[in-house]
């Protein structure tokens, strides 16, 4: 299963989220191929430190990291495309329209499986099944009350506790979105 994560130069959020799960994965993550890209990011550029600071807190490696711009293609072979922000998903969706099923923030994703009942993943039996269920059952969960609530704020070039905000705020997220994927490889 492919899983790609989205921001906007591909530096900062959407690694951070990549090398995050991965790690989440433990031995699962073989299963998976985790990666990312960004809707203005320059080929090549290497992960902001402060990103990459958070992202070994936090079990993640960024030593390979080279950041990648965002294409119609990458976006197409994705089987969930979990973005930093909504406007993110619009690019996404606008590239590849058949990918608007299995796109989601980062957040939506996590707030969607873990506003479903446990009862509603039954019979789940892969990763790709999951996405499925989750795409379906999405309208089912509430919206928050500010829809900016899905989004991960941009941390690029500000202070050291915004980047731990934000990469704590990406996490809380994927511990929900890693262990249903887990659960759904068994």
């Amino acid at each position: 299963m492919r899983i790609l994560f989205v921001c906007s130069g591909n530096i900062c959020r959407s690694p951070l989220g990549a090398q995050v799960l991965t790690a989440r994965l433990g031995p699962d993550a073989a299963a998976f191929v985790v990666e990312s890209a960004g809707t203005i990011a320059d080929d090549g550029a290497a992960m902001d430190g402060a990103a990459a600071a958070q992202s070994v807190r936090l079990g993640g490696d960024p030593s390979a990291h080279g950041s990648r711009y965002l294409t119609a293609a990458i976006a197409s072979e994705a089987d969930l495309v979990l973005t930093a922000e909504r406007s993110h998903r619009a690019a996404v969706v606008s590239l590849a329209p058949r990918a608007a099923r299995r796109a989601f923030t980062i957040k939506q994703f996590a707030r969607v499986i873990a506003g479903l009942e446990p009862s509603d993943l039954d019979g789940v039996g892969s990763p790709v099944e999951l996405v499925d269920r989750v795409a379906r059952l999405r309208g089912a969960v509430p919206p928050p009350a500010d829809p900016a609530d899905d989004d991960v704020d941009d941390p690029y070039r500000r202070s050291e506790a915004t980047h731990q905000r934000v990469a704590d705020e990406i996490d809380g997220a994927l511990a929900v979105i890693a262990e249903a994927l887990r659960g759904s490889l068994r």
